[in-house]
C-alpha cells in the first residue's frame, strides 16, 4: 500500500565553496588558453566554469526521500519494512563508520562535506546488505521519518 505523503526529503547539495572552485577552474582554463588569444581564453573561462559547475551540481543532486512505505536514497529504493532502527551518528561516529568500522557489503550514500549521518540496519534476511549509511544534514528528522513510515507500513500490513 503506497501512502501519498512525503514526510522527508533532502537534497545533498554541494557546499557554496564548490561553486567558487568551479569559477576558479574556469579562470585556470582561461589562463592556460591565454597564449592562444583573447577569444580562446574567454572560451576557456566559460567552458571550464560550466564544466566544473555541471560536475558540482551532479554530485550534489542526490536525494534522500521517505515516500510512503519506501526509503529512496540515491538510486536505491528499499521498503521501510526491511529496515531496522536508525542510529543517529554524530561527527566522530560518522567518520568511524565511513572508515575503519565500514563493512564492504554496506550501502553507503556518503558525502564528505556533510559531517553527520544515519546508519540503518537492514533486517531483510534475503538482503546481504548489513546496513545503510546515509549522509544527512538532519539525522534526527530522517530517523524519525523512517520510524514513522515503518510503523505505518506495519499497521497497514496487520490490517
Amino acid at each position: 500500500m503506497q501512502l501519498s505523503a512525503t514526510p522527508y526529503e533532502e537534497r545533498l547539495t554541494a557546499p557554496r565553496s564548490w561553486w567558487f572552485v568551479s569559477f576558479l577552474v574556469g579562470v585556470s582554463m582561461a589562463l592556460i588558453l591565454l597564449p592562444f588569444g583573447t577569444l580562446p581564453s574567454l572560451g576557456g573561462l566559460v567552458g571550464g566554469t560550466a564544466a566544473a559547475a555541471v560536475m558540482a551540481s551532479s554530485y550534489g543532486s542526490v536525494r534522500i526521500r521517505v515516500v510512503g512505505d519506501s526509503l529512496i536514497a540515491g538510486e536505491a529504493k528499499i521498503p521501510v519494512t526491511a529496515l531496522g532502527e536508525a542510529e543517529i551518528l554524530d561527527v566522530e561516529e560518522a567518520r568511524a563508520w565511513r572508515t575503519y568500522k565500514a563493512d564492504t557489503r554496506a550501502f553507503l550514500l556518503l558525502r564528505a562535506y556533510i559531517p553527520t549521518a544515519v546508519r540503518v540496519e537492514v533486517t531483510d534476511p534475503q538482503d546481504p546488505t548489513p546496513y545503510l549509511y546515509l549522509s544527512t544534514r538532519e539525522p534526527a528528522r530522517l530517523a524519525e521519518a523512517l520510524r514513522t513510515a515503518r510503523e505505518k507500513a506495519q499497521r497497514a500490513q496487520e490490517a
